[in-house]
């Protein structure tokens, strides 16, 4: 299969790139079996719903990305003027929705009322009863990606959400998961708009699918940990390139279950296993890695063309190395148990044609 192939590429992981720059079939796996921690196929986790196809955390979109295949749905929630949750990325709203044009709301917008923001002039959530939130409407805020659906959907609440992948879970007859994320909780928590009471009681009772609580500050887990029997997911990110978790591993397995890190604290700019994965799985933690896109030019896998050579028989047909489904085969290779993307149906393709 690799006849005519040649590449200057780092041993650890030669194999994958192989498979993933140079087969016929970029989509073929080298060998049986995954690598995950406990040896299932990679969870597909739909970002913010099936957010390349339709505006973000909206119904249409959570929809679409179960009917894509998602195995999981992550609502990014954050907490309305009378306590509710709602499913937007930023408890700001001019990016997401229509708030800007609505000029009823004209003098709600207001500099950061968070004194760790950074001073950003904006419409809040936490301004706004859910009633208000209602009469919105939510936009398209990548650029490049259709705005066909701007203005068309409202803003869910997580009992939305819920209800929405019963129904589909039930029609469908597969097991569909929840994955929300608490945005700012420390925030909401100094203004007396706690995430973890009315957090609890939405997911009491839900048996979709399995439910992962995620969040970058590590002090709700931690008041959530022992009170709840749903997975807690710690967040991580690099503060300097190259400087590891932000929280050691050691401590994250303390009170958590899994981790997510961005994808690049997995492989490194030179295309090197950078070790993250085999430690995290060794404290018996998941590792959830985000974010995948089709559309963005963000892919570790970009760098392949720069940095290596590829020779090859001319009737030989390369598949794109820094196309999205390499980057997603390379991943699932060295062992991720899940991916957030904003393309499930992608991501699920190349697993479907990974799994023996």
């Amino acid at each position: 299969m690799m006849k005519g192939c040649i590449m200057k590429i780092p041993a650890m992981i030669a194999f994958a790139l192989i498979s993933a720059a140079c087969a016929r079939d970029a989509l073929s796996p080298p060998a049986p079996g995954w690598n995950t921690l406990s040896g299932a196929a990679p969870m597909i986790i739909a970002h913010r719903g099936a957010s390349g196809y339709r505006p973000e955390h909206t119904l249409e979109a959570y929809a679409l990305a179960i009917e894509q295949g998602a195995d999981v749905i992550e609502p990014d929630l954050v907490v309305t003027k009378d306590g509710v949750l709602i499913a937007r990325h930023d408890r700001y709203l001019s990016t997401t929705t229509n708030v800007a044009d609505r000029p009823e709301f004209a003098s709600r917008k207001r500099i950061d009322p968070d004194p760790n923001g950074q001073g950003r002039e904006d419409w809040w959530a936490e301004d706004f009863t859910l009633a208000e939130l209602k009469t919105l409407r939510a936009r398209q805020s990548v650029p490049g990606r259709s705005q066909a659906y701007d203005d068309l959907y409202e803003i869910p609440t997580l009992e939305d959400i819920l209800a929405l992948i019963e129904i589909k879970a039930a029609e469908t007859g597969r097991r569909i998961g929840v994955y929300p994320e608490t945005k700012s909780p420390g925030y909401f928590e100094r203004i007396g708009l706690s995430f973890d009471a009315p957090l609890l009681a939405a997911l009491d009772g839900f048996g979709a699918g399995p439910v992962f609580i995620q969040s970058f500050e590590p002090r709700i887990l931690k008041r959530l940990h022992g009170r709840t029997p749903h997975k807690l997911v710690q967040l991580v990110y690099e503060e300097n390139p190259g400087a590891g978790s932000n929280i050691p591993l050691a401590n994250i397995a303390t009170y958590a279950d899994g981790v997510g890190p961005n994808k690049d604290m997995l492989i490194d700019i030179g295309l090197k296993d950078t070790g993250f994965l085999r430690q995290a799985h060794s404290l018996g933690l998941f590792v959830h890695s985000w974010t995948f896109r089709n559309d963005v030019d963000n892919s570790i896998v970009q760098y392949f063309r720069d940095t290596y050579d590829i020779v090859g028989d001319e009737d030989l047909q390369f598949d794109d190395p820094t196309k999205p489904e390499a980057e997603y085969q390379l991943f699932y290779l060295l062992g991720v148990d899940g991916v957030f993307t904003d393309f499930p149906d992608t991501a699920v393709k190349v697993r479907d044609a990974m799994d023996r």
